[in-house]
């Protein structure tokens, strides 16, 4: 049985990498010898690990989304000896590995994305070790400070030429012990945190991942004991399910995906209301083992306004069944070039609109340094439907100063909703702030 998908199979075509600066001063290794450090303080399923007893509960984080809830459990003895059920309402596992035999139960045709990512981050956190392992990319873990962190950003080219994008690699380590953070690629993603003692490792209780804006799924450990006394009847196959009949997934290149395409129509781009107008947008499609298109993620684009719209017509797309030793859902990166125009653009409020359409307004603490009074500097605040704040960007590029506090307070104002053609709409507001 194939626990895995085949993981950033471009990672070793890396074009660059980025360390950004350490104010503490740390001990320098390879990505490769960082990511086998983090693997061995936090991995349970390993040889000679302590057996276990795991539960854990997925759930979209905000607001309710049914769909995204599953609940897992697995007893693990050793690596070749092992009970792991999913269960969601679309698609149940129960997959039993004893001895070299394999026994797997399924209810449901198709293993969602979603939820193998976070099944996959709670067993195997870091899936891709074994090719880390051959990079020479070097990080700095800090060893004087608890909560610092070492990042390693990377860039790698997707798509067929002349369209191609590139997507990011991030890999995040935390703290002293240098522990894994975060993970960022196109095929898995995935945040650790909540690290608590279990046996000799540190286990993170609490995994996120953000799939697409508005949508952030966590699973959270509910229960991690020591298994004392396994009953033997758990572990037993009754009936091996061959091989070439087990659930799969495998991830291939866009290449490959081009030449299993049935009916993947050209996407009809809708107009925008901002943003660039002509670009690149890559995305992850995940198939079924009968080459339906059954999820569609953002991985880069040049206007994320346009994402959505690709996304639902993506999934109307059908390929011929991919196959690796039986039928295997099939998983790959699309990049597209996209050609729009923009309608209806976002209004931008003038500081004299903003301020009689804010209902708070906080002026800025500061800033600090050597700003002569009276001198004034201009943000953008992005404003939702309801009012809110959602961001601030700094146009105008104001002294780095002026922007932290300017956005500090920004982010404190509230707004009553701006009506357009008689329903609330988002809006920027151009305000402007003067040092006192």
């Amino acid at each position: 049985m194939r626990r895995g998908r085949l993981l950033c199979i471009t990672l070793l075509a890396l074009l660059s990498a980025r360390v950004p600066a350490q104010e503490d001063q740390g001990r320098t290794m390879s990505l490769g010898e960082a990511a086998e450090h983090a693997v061995q303080q936090s991995k349970l399923a390993v040889a000679g690990g302590a057996p276990f007893h795991l539960k854990a509960h997925i759930a979209a984080t905000g607001r309710s989304r049914p769909e995204y809830t599953a609940n897992v459990e697995e007893y693990w003895v050793a690596p070749g000896k092992w009970r792991r059920t999913v269960e969601s309402a679309g698609f149940s596992q129960t997959l039993i590995t004893n001895d070299g035999k394999v026994s797997e139960k399924l209810t449901g045709d198709y293993y969602p994305f979603w939820l193998h990512d976070l099944v996959t981050a709670i067993f195997d956190p870091l899936p891709m070790a074994d090719q880390l392992k051959r990079m020479q990319a070097q990080l700095v873990i800090p060893e004087d400070s608890a909560q610092s962190n070492s990042c390693l950003n990377m860039q790698s080219r997707v798509g067929i030429a002349p369209v191609q994008n590139n997507v990011a690699f991030v890999f995040c380590f935390t703290g002293q012990k240098g522990l894994l953070q975060a993970v960022l690629t196109p095929a898995y993603r995935a945040r650790f945190a909540d690290y608590q003692a279990f046996q000799n490792k540190l286990v993170a209780r609490t995994i996120t991942a953000d799939f697409a804006p508005g949508i952030t799924i966590a699973a959270k450990l509910t229960e991690l004991a020591e298994l004392t006394r396994a009953d033997e009847n758990l572990f037993a196959v009754e009936s091996p399910t061959p091989a070439a009949e087990q659930m799969k997934t495998s991830q291939v290149g866009e290449d490959s995906a081009r030449v299993l395409a049935l009916k993947t129509p050209d996407v009809v781009w809708p107009a925008v209301r901002e943003g660039k107008t002509s670009g690149l947008l890559s995305l992850y499609i995940s198939n079924d083992r009968d080459g339906h298109v059954r999820e569609v993620w953002p991985v880069a684009s040049d206007n994320p306004e346009l994402e959505k719209a690709a996304r639902e017509q993506l999934l109307h797309w059908q390929y011929k069944p991919y196959t690796n030793d039986g039928p295997s859902q099939m998983e790959a990166v699309l990049t597209l070039a996209f050609s729009t125009r923009i309608e209806n653009p976002v209004p931008v409020l003038s500081d004299a609109a903003a301020r009689k359409q804010a209902t708070r307004i906080v002026e800025p603490l500061g800033p600090t340094g050597k700003a002569r009074k009276g001198t004034t500097f201009t943000l953008r605040a992005s404003v939702d439907e309801s009012g809110k704040v959602q961001s601030v960007q700094n146009p105008k590029n104001a002294a780095p100063a002026f922007y932290s506090s300017g956005s500090a307070a920004l982010k404190q104002w509230r707004f009553r909703p701006y009506v357009s053609k008689g329903k609330p709409d988002r809006f920027y507001a151009d305000v402007t702030f003067q040092v006192r």
